[in-house]
């Protein structure tokens, strides 16, 4: 590139929060290197746009291709520089890509991507690679504790794009944590996925536990969450730390899929309906006002409508604080689409799907209106025309409840304050900020 033009780069980041961190610490060693950055922005043209790209069910997959596409036609026309995409699709499907759309100058997968930078004719610096350029609110980051997964589970082509577990080190986590708290991010989403598995592969045994006290200890760090554990092999050592540690906060987001004992088994999730209730019920009482986040899935090969007469049921019973679903996905080179038919015709999935959230939404509802009255903890993101908005401890970034805060007087962003709850929606709180 001619030194005499600015050095342009634009991250465009897709999926989930673990791709994001990659994003992160892509758009660190882009800046390292002399590169003015851009992360998910509508003024991408010129310079290198790189597409980090999910590739987990057809929906996202077709978001992925689209954006690739969208580009492709910008780097023909010359608007773009240079083309790169990286991430889960191209991990997956990197061959047929470049067959499919050679207007990519490169293709990186999920696990190579610091090779962006000598394609770039520029150098990647391995002792910052925990170093990253926040794309979120200053105050909140997420920080990715293992890639991989071990589990079995027939719907799942994850195992296929990331491969097996790999636990990154307690002291390592614990470094990039301190790093962060001294540039004053407060607020710390831990993410996997597989929490319940942390540890095993390096340590010979689950550490869970032990990673959260130690990051617990760090000055600074005044809100933890966990995201994504695994019902089979709980590490059910956990919960007194959750319980008795101020900043670890009273929530948990594990996904459990189904009820049906039929379609667990069907689904290879290890653990059967009588024992998912034992683990709700020992959850929520070791930890008591956890607030659990949950996601279950509709339409799997074999599930009959009794099966679905029986998660709804489960649903209205456990009334999860948080839930999610989505409808089943046939991926290719799973074990479902290897074995299995997918026999519920797409218009019943999305009938089934339409059904549970409906009967969420009603549980949702009734949840916040029990928080009527009660004076909480929050965190302000930021600030809109009306209100400042913000979260309790049991609200993660852009999945959960926001709290709509009257602008009654000037609050600052990423500071905590007390909210006192008056209203409730669906899915939102209003509050007032107590002295």
């Amino acid at each position: 590139m001619d030194k005499k033009t600015p050095k342009v780069a634009s991250v465009i980041s897709l999926g989930c929060s673990k791709n994001l961190v990659d994003s992160e610490q892509l758009l660190y060693q882009l800046q390292r290197a002399g590169y003015r950055i851009k992360h998910n922005s509508d003024d991408a043209e010129g310079g290198v746009v790189i597409i980090n790209t999910c590739g987990f069910i057809q929906d996202a997959k077709e978001e992925s291709i689209e954006i690739i596409l969208q580009y492709a036609e910008a780097r023909k026309r010359g608007d773009i520089s240079r083309l790169f995409v990286m991430g889960c699709l191209s991990e997956r499907y990197m061959e047929e890509l470049k067959v499919e759309i050679p207007e990519v100058d490169a293709y990186f997968g999920k696990f190579n991507w610091q090779n962006i930078l000598s394609e770039l004719g520029e150098v990647y610096h391995e002792a910052n690679k925990n170093s990253r350029i926040l794309t979120t609110p200053s105050h909140y980051a997420y920080i990715k504790i293992s890639e991989g997964c071990n589990r079995d589970c027939s719907f799942c082509a994850i195992p296929l794009i990331t491969g097996r577990h790999r636990s990154r080190e307690i002291e390592d986590i614990a470094q990039e944590i301190s790093d962060l708290t001294r540039n004053g991010v407060k607020e710390f989403q831990l993410i996997a996925q597989d929490l319940s598995y942390y540890g095993k592969d390096i340590y010979k045994d689950y550490q869970l536990a032990k990673l959260i006290e130690t990051i617990a200890d760090i000055p600074g760090v005044e809100w933890l969450r966990l995201h994504y554990a695994y019902p089979q092999h709980f590490p059910y050592d956990i919960l007194p730390i959750i319980r008795e540690r101020d900043n670890v906060c009273k929530y948990l987001d594990i996904a459990l899929q189904h009820c049906s004992d039929g379609v667990l088994q069907k689904m290879h999730r290890r653990i059967d309906y009588s024992s998912t209730l034992k683990l709700i019920e020992r959850l929520r009482s070791e930890v008591p006002g956890i607030h659990l986040r949950t996601t279950v899935m509709v339409g799997h090969p074999g599930e009959t409508e009794e099966d679905f007469q029986a998660l709804k049921q489960f649903v209205q019973e456990q009334k999860f604080e948080r839930m999610g679903a989505f409808a089943y996905s046939d991926e290719e080179g799973t074990y479902a689409h290897r074995h299995y038919t997918d026999d519920v015709p797409q218009e019943i999935k999305q009938a089934r799907l339409d059904e549970i959230m409906n009967i969420q939404q009603e549980i949702a509802a009734s949840i916040n209106r029990e928080k009527i009255g009660q004076v909480h903890k929050v965190i302000i993101d930021r600030e809109e025309p009306d209100f400042f908005i913000a979260r309790t401890q049991f609200d993660s970034p852009e999945v959960d409840p926001e709290v709509f805060i009257d602008k009654t007087q000037t609050l600052r962003i990423g500071e905590f304050y007390r909210a006192e709850i008056y209203s409730a929606g669906i899915y939102d709180l209003y509050g007032n900020i107590r002295s």
